[in-house]
């Protein structure tokens, strides 16, 4: 039997196998439930994106870039933006569930579909653990500030404890050099019930914030949107009011220098202020639920990156303009500044709204991730009992359920906030295959050109890429150039090799550029995310290789062999 590894899924059959034609009548019996409209979406897409980002690492960020970090945003922005344009163009094409997976079906193939589907797997999940712990440390630091006190050891993972227990053993009496963190997760491995190295330390807040938001992503769309809408305008409400206050207190000396480390000090910041962004694309999973997929997807996903963006540079403004850079390096930085300035009352109603931030990130994200599992479900590539839907919720249960536990177990026992690199090397890599994808999809039949539905608008990309890449060679000769210089240390020299990637694609798109008339959108969509993937290290890039290496495991012993195009 011959093996097609790259065989494609039309838009038609596509649009076929989702029911996508049927009555409002019909789907409601027998689907998901069309409820969504442009306000519901553009509001999910703020409660992904404006979460532990804004409130958390945006001040490594900011002490690692000065207040040019602020720069950053617009740069990553603008690298959202194209992306968002391009997932606007699929979403209003193929108006199903799915994401990046259904798309890349439709673009690339199936072997490609199912790479960025286990990408997405991974993206959606490292980032909802990262998250849930993030929250229980916001939430113990509430309970904290109104006298209740939770037991250290039902508040942190295993490792962290044990870690600071030997740190503190070979620190003997000199405390000094023990950070107050080390200490507190040295108490809770010290109080802990059990004996010897056997001890029963467990992060009870990330599990219990879990269960609640899988409970609320089982039991609905509406129910999902109703929490959704009421924590967005809550927080937007707050960080609008941290703005205005904040500029009160802005010393504009704090601002010079702008770039304190140069350019390459602001991009150190890139993996806190993109993973401040990944989850936009999460409502594009959603299309099957929304009232008009065609019309208000590529509303909501572009309206709500403007309005985060525009959000995340003044905060950034504020926060490098009320105290100096160098003092951002903590976990809560809007609470810090405001602490610092003397407005303790305003630092608990921030902390406040970061609990309640960061609970909405989770819950678009909980939301997200079955329905990928389903679509990829329905193609035949995971079991079917993945795409199996609720009768009375009219939700894949069953997807929301494993979600639910992959995110709560490894949340319970496991610290794995240092893996946020390896959701947004996964997202970038979403990315740049939606753009590539938007140039592979064939072209519109004269019935469908017909039909009014949001467009890329088509600029020739013949001459422009092509002098940019000239352009950017002259500008950065001199690193490129030191990119070649091998000084013998093989460890200093591997975070090197992610931008060889870069040049070869850059070189490959130019020329196709030229000789194909490419649009302009998507191909400088590719290019500056992976570009940003570049940023993020050979470590990074080797662990994403090790999982994508686990995920084609699967795709060639099981889902190949299972997918519906082989009926």
């Amino acid at each position: 039997m011959s093996i097609n590894l790259f065989r494609k899924k039309s838009i038609e059959l596509i649009m076929k196998d989702r029911k996508a034609g049927f009555s409002d009548a019909e789907i409601e019996a027998e689907g998901l439930k069309r409820v969504l409209t442009v306000k519901d979406l553009t509001l999910m897409g703020i409660a992904a994106v404006i979460g532990a980002g804004i409130f958390s690492t945006i001040g490594n960020a900011a002490f690692q870039g000065g207040p040019g970090v602020s720069i950053l945003f617009v740069i990553t922005a603008i690298t959202c933006g194209f992306s968002a344009l391009c997932y606007a163009e699929f979403a209003s094409r193929i108006p199903v569930a799915g994401s990046a997976y259904t798309y890349a079906y439709a673009s690339f193939g199936e072997l490609i579909a199912w790479i960025i589907g286990w990408d997405l797997l991974m993206e959606y999940a490292i980032g909802n653990i990262a998250v849930a712990i993030s929250w229980s440390e916001y939430f113990t630091n509430l309970l904290e500030g109104f006298n209740i006190h939770i037991p250290a050891y039902l508040t942190m993972d295993y490792l962290t404890a044990s870690k600071a227990h030997a740190e503190m053993l070979t620190a003997g009496t000199d405390l000094s050099v023990i950070s107050e963190k080390a200490k507190f997760a040295a108490q809770a491995w010290a109080t802990a019930p059990g004996s010897g190295n056997f001890k029963f330390i467990a992060d009870i807040p990330a599990l219990g914030i879990v269960f609640l938001i899988t409970y609320l992503v089982y039991i609905g769309i509406r129910e999902t949107k109703r929490a959704t809408n009421a924590m967005v305008i809550l927080k937007v409400a707050v960080v609008i009011g941290v703005i205005i206050l904040g500029f009160f207190y802005v010393k504009p000396a704090n601002w010079d220098p702008f770039m304190p480390n140069g350019f390459e000090g602001m991009m150190k910041g890139v993996s806190g202020v993109f993973f401040a962004y990944i989850g936009f694309d999460a409502i594009s999973t959603t299309a099957e639920e929304c009232k008009n997929p065609q019309r208000d997807l590529p509303k909501g996903m572009i309206y709500s990156l403007i309005i985060c963006t525009v959000l995340y540079i003044l905060v950034a403004l504020v926060l490098t303009g009320m105290v100096s850079y160098k003092e951002l390096q903590v976990e809560d930085p809007l609470a810090f500044v405001f602490k610092n300035v003397g407005l303790e009352n305003i630092s608990y109603i921030i902390s406040i709204s970061a609990v309640i931030a960061t609970a909405s990130v989770l819950l678009i994200f909980q939301m997200g991730q079955p329905r990928i599992w389903m679509s990829m479900s329905r193609d035949g590539l995971l079991p079917a009992k993945f795409s199996s839907i609720h009768p009375k919720y009219k939700t894949p249960w069953f997807a929301t359920l494993v979600t639910g536990a992959v995110v709560a177990i490894p949340a319970l026992f496991m610290n794995l906030t240092e893996v946020t690199d390896l959701t947004s090397i996964g997202t970038l890599f979403a990315f740049v295959l939606v753009c590539a994808g938007v140039l592979l999809l064939p072209k519109e039949g004269a019935e469908e050109s017909k039909h009014k539905r949001f467009r890329i608008p088509y600029i020739n990309s013949k001459f422009i890429v092509p002098l940019l890449f000239i352009g950017i060679f002259i500008v950065f000769k001199e690193q490129i150039l030191a990119l070649f210089d091998y000084n013998g240390d093989w460890h200093v020299y591997k975070d090197k090799l992610p931008y060889f990637l870069f040049i070869l694609a850059a070189i490959i798109m130019s020329v196709l550029s030229f000789m194909k008339n490419l649009s302009l959108i998507p191909v400088l969509g590719m290019l500056s995310c992976l570009y940003l993937m570049t940023e993020l290290g050979y470590t990074n890039w080797l662990r994403f290789l090790i999982w994508l290496g686990l995920g084609l495991i699967i795709y060639f012993s099981y889902s190949y062999h299972k997918s519906n195009l082989n009926k």
